[in-house]
């Protein structure tokens, strides 16, 4: 352990991890190589294999769902390291691969290219303020703001829109089945502001993972719920099934 990284062992969560960048070399989230937060190895495999992957059994009113990646491996440890640790510098990255994944998706299905191409609000999936206050930011409220620009970039009609909201706790969903997810999240999202609703027609939702789709589903109800159609939800990984009782 260097000097530096030996100083500050004690005191992670004290130091802005913009300063902690300056202070130790720098190495890859993804495959600890020295150099960008995110080499271009793991970019590439962020983007390389965005797809379809709906979850099993697939909750009732989930859009039709793309991820960029599976959960594992460098997409796994760059998500880690952009949530949990604080790489906030990794927000690029992982927007680009929703962008990516977006234009792929709307690519491959007319219907929701159709949908969308009067205007759409990109809408991400809120996190609770606990969750925000724990982590020192909202990651996939900074994602979607950074793809919906990407996507605007692009020549697309994207337009973030932060207008999700939570109306009642819900308990920690680690270890939880499909149809307890979904009964833990039912009702528990609306959309904040009704009367003006979002910036366009229609909703793409986004959130970092997609597990059982419990989560999707419940945002895209609430969005519905104000009028707002759902043709499409991207996130930037999908948790691989492990077996038949397994979440996915």
């Amino acid at each position: 352990m260097s000097v530096a990284a030996g100083m500050l062992a004690g005191v992670p969560n004290a130091v802005p991890n913009a300063l902690l960048d300056l202070i130790l070399p720098p190495a890859c989230a993804g495959c600890g190589a020295k150099g960008p937060r995110c080499c271009a190895a793991c970019l590439a495999e962020l983007t390389a294999r965005p797809a379809r992957r709906l979850p099993h059994p697939c909750p009732p009113g989930l859009p039709d769902c793309w991820s960029a990646s599976p959960y594992d491996g460098r997409t796994r440890r760059t998500l880690l390291a952009y949530k949990e640790r604080g790489a906030v510098t990794l927000a690029a990255a992982l927007a680009e691969a929703l962008a990516f994944t977006a234009v792929t998706a709307l690519s491959r299905t007319p219907g929701a290219l159709r949908a969308l191409a009067a205007g759409f609000a990109v809408v991400p999936v809120p996190s609770t303020r606990a969750t925000a206050g724990a982590r020192g930011h909202d990651p996939v409220a900074r994602l979607a703001l950074l793809a919906a620009r990407a996507l605007c970039a692009l020549g697309l009609p994207a337009h973030p829109w932060n207008g999700l909201t939570q109306v009642r706790s819900v308990t920690d969903q680690a270890g939880l089945s499909s149809a307890e997810r979904a009964a833990n999240l039912a009702g528990s999202l609306r959309v904040s502001r009704p009367a003006t609703g979002p910036p366009a027609p229609c909703a793409l939702l986004v959130d970092d993972i997609v597990t059982t789709g419990a989560t999707l589903a419940e945002a895209a109800r609430a969005l519905r719920a104000a009028g707002t159609p759902v043709p499409l939800a991207v996130t930037v990984a999908a948790t691989r099934r492990r077996s038949k009782k397994a979440l996915q």
